[in-house]
């Protein structure tokens, strides 16, 4: 183990860009197949063994897909966000490293601007990537986006306060990425559940405009 987190340590300093591409893909396909194990263990239990298959089968291709998405943008747009965050706030902003406000900026600009982001981006980029239409991925973001966002800004704010206090920037993408091997299990089985009722909870809310005209007349 510590060999392995010097060979990372060295690969870090000598292509920074590069390992952090590789260890998110890596990261995000063993994230999609626990997801699939638990979509697949969750079927079994709520229904008969004759609707489900009993030996658990992983789907190469949605590892493929989205690994794809943990090499191509949380690995390089993750490792640009976190060093220009730092640089910014240090810099343009002058607040001092590790204090109060300084990590108070950094998990507000977090949530606020690439959670939402990174939400949008990847379940668009599934939703095309498995050969849905324009309007069938504006359906699943309606379905999917808010759940998610909701259900995820009462972890992430927490770990981040960790992250932007105690790790040093450079490894704060590795950091990020430990827990999104546990994310990218949880958006997937997100997008995984199509229809749930506990999903419709989410979107249920609607405009008076929207509730048949009902109202005014």
């Amino acid at each position: 183990m510590l060999k392995l987190w010097k060979l990372y340590q060295h690969c870090l300093s000598s292509h920074p860009v590069k390992t952090q591409i590789i260890s998110s893909g890596i990261l995000w396909s063993i994230g999609d197949i626990s997801a699939q194990y638990i979509t697949h263990s969750t079927a079994l239990s709520r229904l008969n063994n004759s609707d489900v298959e009993s030996e658990f089968k992983i789907n190469w291709k949605r590892v493929a897909i989205t690994s794809l998405f943990g090499f191509g943008f949380v690995g390089p747009v993750g490792h640009f966000w976190y060093e220009g965050l730092d640089r910014l706030i240090r810099m343009r902003l002058q607040l001092q490293p590790k204090s109060v406000r300084f990590v108070a900026t950094k998990v507000a600009a977090d949530g606020i601007i690439f959670g939402p982001f990174d939400l949008f981006v990847f379940f668009t980029y599934m939703g095309f990537s498995t050969g849905k239409s324009l309007t069938q991925v504006k359906e699943d973001l309606k379905r999917d986006f808010l759940p998610a966002l909701i259900l995820e800004g009462g972890v992430w704010p927490v770990v981040q306060i960790a992250n932007f206090r105690y790790v040093p920037v450079r490894y704060q993408l590795l950091y990020v990425n430990m827990f999104c091997l546990l994310d990218s299990a949880f958006l997937s089985w997100i997008e995984q559940q199509n229809d749930a009722p506990w999903k419709q909870w989410f979107t249920s809310f609607q405009p008076l405009k929207e509730r048949g005209g009902q109202g005014r007349l």
